[in-house]
This record gives structure tokens, sequence and C-alpha cells, in this order.
């Protein structure tokens, strides 16, 4: 279907282009939040209005405490009820991310090294493809722990701009393939290939790691040059947001490109943020104006 992630449809995707540029923000815009457990319908609005905006929203509130009810209610309140029960989550399907020792302690995102850019999931198959999450801050490090945040329309953008063969390239079914995670004579998790950019219920979705390690890229010159043009827009991108998450903030968005700085804790003070990741994306927030223009 013709509409703005078509490379053929040059009207239609200069249309959504200039709306969304005109909304993109230059700095982190921070929602106030009374209460995340009940909010109110102005502050439902503001976040689902961002969302539909920038494809993500950051909070803050004076909410401290450990209670994993708080991801969850925040995103039942915004439409978001599938949760994703992945590998190292907790029971209740939320994941509580913190440095630690086991087998959790053998992936990067539960440890205190920096995590290179990506979208959630990108193992995931086709059926459980994450289309939103929420992380909400219970501890700040003590040094360290940046996040940085970048709509994966915005990256599309600056790709199609400079050579739409990029975004066809990244958009083969073939162009990324994740090999199968073994446990040892067990496959634990199958390979997965698929595209890194696809249109997803008339969003646009992206699967993507920035990893160089257990990781097969499709081997030829189109591949390469697009990723070349993807590594240099999101070390230089001036729509690139940092921000440091401290206790009661959060981020809710539709599976952005995100990355973490390397951070230092003591071993009676850990960083502690709770995950959420759905199969649903934010509600109301499927595709801007124009995109059924």
């Amino acid at each position: 279907m013709p509409g703005p992630f078509d490379l053929d449809d040059e009207r239609a995707y200069r249309a959504w282009r200039e709306e969304k540029l005109s909304a993109a923000p230059s700095q982190v815009e921070v929602i106030e939040l009374r209460d995340l457990k009940s909010l109110s319908s102005a502050e439902r609005d503001a976040l689902l209005e961002r969302c539909a905006r920038t494809n993500m929203a950051v909070y803050k509130s004076s909410f401290t405490d450990e209670d994993k009810n708080i991801p969850r209610l925040l995103g039942r309140e915004l439409g978001l009820e599938r949760l994703d029960g992945n590998y190292l989550a907790d029971d209740d399907g939320i994941s509580s991310i913190t440095p630690g020792a086991g087998t959790r302690g053998e992936f990067i995102p539960y440890t205190d090294r920096a995590i290179g850019w990506h979208t959630d999931g990108y193992y995931n198959p086709r059926s459980r493809r994450i289309r939103a999450m929420t992380l909400h801050c219970v501890r700040a490090a003590l040094e360290g722990g940046e996040s940085a945040l970048l709509d994966h329309e915005l990256a599309y953008i600056r790709l199609r701009d400079e050579d739409p063969a990029h975004v066809r390239a990244l958009s083969a079914p073939d162009a990324l393939t994740i090999p199968p995670r073994l446990e040892g004579e067990t496959v634990a998790r199958p390979a997965e290939t698929g595209p890194v950019f696809s249109v997803d219920e008339g969003a646009l979705h992206m699967r993507y790691t920035a990893r160089g390690v257990n990781i097969a890229w499709k081997d030829d010159a189109a591949t390469r040059a697009a990723r070349d043009a993807l590594d240099r827009i999101l070390a230089g991108s001036p729509y690139v947001l940092r921000l440091r998450l401290e206790p009661g903030m959060g981020v809710v968005c539709n599976n952005v490109l995100h990355a973490r700085s390397a951070f230092h804790d003591a071993p009676e003070h850990r960083r502690l943020l709770y995950r959420a990741r759905y199969y649903d994306r934010v509600a109301a927030s499927i595709k801007l104006k124009t995109a059924a223009h």
C-alpha cells in the first residue's frame, strides 16, 4: 500500500517528512506526573501526544518505591497490555535491570558496561515483535549511566535523504541475522533473520543493534554502505536526546533507538530500573496525520 515509507511514493513521504521534522524536539521535554498509578486525563493526553509526535515521552514523578506495579499500571493507561515475558525477565514479565551475578550477569544490560545503539527485541521472531517499552528508574547509578534516545523515524529520514538505496538495503528480508543462542548443545533460541526497517500496521518498525559480535549482516556492497551511513547518523545526529534517569523518572516509547553509557555503583547501592516490553504500540500513536493522506 502506498504511503510515506514506500520508496515509490515521494509525495506522501515529503508530506510526512515535513510534519515529522517540524515536530522534532531539540531537547528533552519532561512531563511531570502526580500519580503514576492513576494518571489524570491531562497527563495521559500529554504522554500520548508526545509519543504520537516523537515516538517517546520522558516523565518524572515522586514515586521512588520498589513497586513493580508502576510500569505495569502506567503501560495499561497507554494501551500497553501484552508483555513480552523474555528470557531474563522476572516472573511477572517485567525485568529488573541491575548489575548482578549468575546468568543475568553474562548479558550487558545487567552489568555496568556501556550499551551501544539498539532497539529492544531485535533477536525476537516477528510474532513477538517489540513495539513499545517503558523504563522506570528506582535508583540511579552513583556516577554515569546516561541514556541516549533517538526517534528511529528521524534516523530513517536522514538515511532516505542521503540515498533511498540505503533504506532499500536495510529493508531487505535478509539484511540482518542474529545467530542462535546455545546452551551447551541445546539451541535455546534459533537464529532470527529479518529486515532492519519494516512497516508494521502502518507504522515504521526498526530492528537494530550496533553490536559487533554474534551478529551477521548481509554481505553485499549496498548493505555495507547503508550500515556505514547509519553509523554516521547515530554518531552525529542533532536529534539525539541525552538524559540521566533519576529516581521517579522514566521513558515510555515506541521502541526507539537507545543506548546507555557505562556507570559506577557500589555494593550497597545498585542502579535499578524496571523495564517492560510490549507487543503493542502506545495507543493513539500508530501514525501521524499525513501518513493517511
